[in-house]
């Protein structure tokens, strides 16, 4: 199990239940995201200091929707998590039911499913360096003016890089926290 900050526990079925303000159950079979890489574990102390109460959250490159569950535990109006690969859309949506979550879409793409339709509040992308990279316009155009997003997936080396795409976009650089020479921009 994972526990982020005495707030937070992560668990696969088999562990024991332990009384903390969220506790998530994860079967991960295939799919990425348990909490036990550093990437998982910055975001989640992201999402762990956001208000994201009665807000609108997309979680890219979803995994096993963990970053999706938590959001909706904190109290997000709405959740669609995105994950290009199959077992990991299948995974996400099995995990939103073990956690009896009901506000989360879960879809199987990539960020071609991002229109203008959909605007956020909050954008969560814990993918790699390339990928971000790439898609960076397409998360600028579902941000809502005023919106957060986070950033993870890379070495602090690349911080750089994310940061400067970012800022062509109109995004204003806000923090970043480190485990490991692993990163996760705010």
């Amino acid at each position: 199990p994972i526990d982020v900050d005495g707030i937070c526990y992560v668990r696969a079925p088999f562990h024991e239940k332990k009384n903390v303000k969220y506790e998530i159950e994860i079967e991960p079979k295939m799919s990425f995201g348990t909490g036990h890489h550093e990437t998982t574990y910055l975001m989640m102390k992201h999402i762990l200091d956001l208000d994201v109460q009665n807000k609108e959250v997309l979680d890219m490159g979803c995994g096993t929707a963990l970053l999706a569950i938590l959001a909706s535990m904190k109290g997000a109006k709405h959740v669609d998590a995105i994950d290009i690969d199959n077992w990991c859309y299948l995974n996400s949506i099995e995990n939103g039911e073990r956690n009896n979550i009901t506000n989360m879409d879960v879809f199987e793409g990539d960020a071609s499913l991002l229109t203008q339709e959909n605007k956020y509040d909050i954008v969560i992308a814990n993918i790699n360096r390339n990928i971000l990279l790439n898609d960076m316009s397409a998360y600028a155009n579902v941000l809502k003016p005023g919106g957060t997003i986070l950033f993870s997936g890379f070495y602090t080396e690349d911080i750089e890089a994310i940061r400067t795409s970012a800022e062509s976009f109109g995004m204003i650089f806000n923090n970043h926290i480190e485990k490991n020479n692993w990163v996760a921009l705010k």
